[in-house]
């Protein structure tokens, strides 16, 4: 199996960090947060990854190089400024993960997630699933959730009961009759839903969208301690 891991974005909301740092390369306890992952992912026995890139990506190759120091073959996917969105920058992947499903992770997340369960879900993927979704207990900052879960099915339409982690698995069917350009991958996984072909799992381990500085310095005081 292939991971993307999302990288592109501006990060908003990350100002001022974002003035000089693209997102993924804001420090979490002195460790940037794209390497959390690559690490977890290398931990757990997989070996390749797409990184999508806009936003200050120069400095993502630059940090990152090819993946060896981290014992990973790291392909990059140029999209530019602005970038292609979550459902833009997978689309335009493609080519790089191949024919079967893939694990895709915002960068900007941080999860304590037993990895190698996961990815394992991902390889057996039921053949009627276009994809899986983790979804988390919605947090106090938002005012709703993403999706609502139901005996590990996405059910739309439906109330959301919870919110989406950032970490998925999708088949590249998933994307069938997409046109290159900017979208977001949400509008394409309700429509998804709507055919029965989204499960999902409720996460309720260590979790943060670490979206704005504030939630960045209330993660690094839970943590407490260097990865």
């Amino acid at each position: 199996m292939k991971a993307m891991i999302l990288s592109a974005g501006r990060g908003e909301r990350m100002r001022p960090l974002t003035d000089r740092l693209p997102k993924p390369l804001i420090p979490l306890l002195g460790r940037p947060l794209i390497e959390y992952h690559l690490r977890d992912l290398a931990e757990a026995g997989l070996t390749e990854v797409v990184i999508n890139l806009g936003y200050r990506g120069e400095q993502i190759r630059q940090q990152l190089g090819d993946g060896r120091r981290f014992g990973l073959r790291i392909q990059y996917s140029e999209e530019g400024d602005p970038p292609l969105e979550t459902g833009g920058g997978v689309l335009r992947a493609l080519p790089l993960l191949g024919d079967a499903p893939f694990l895709v992770i915002n960068a900007d997340v941080y999860v304590e997630l037993a990895w190698g369960r996961f990815i394992a879900r991902g390889r057996q993927l039921p053949a009627d699933l276009e994809a899986w979704l983790l979804m988390v207990p919605t947090p106090a900052f938002k005012t709703q959730g993403d999706f609502a879960l139901q005996e590990q099915r996405i059910v739309e339409p439906a109330a959301p009961t919870h919110t989406f982690a950032g970490v998925s698995i999708l088949r590249p069917s998933l994307l069938r009759g997409c046109s290159e350009g900017r979208f977001p991958l949400a509008p394409v996984l309700r429509a998804s839903a709507r055919r029965g072909a989204v499960g999902g799992e409720l996460f309720q381990g260590l979790w943060s969208d670490v979206g704005t500085p504030q939630r960045l310095d209330e993660l690094q005081a839970r943590l407490k301690k260097p990865y």
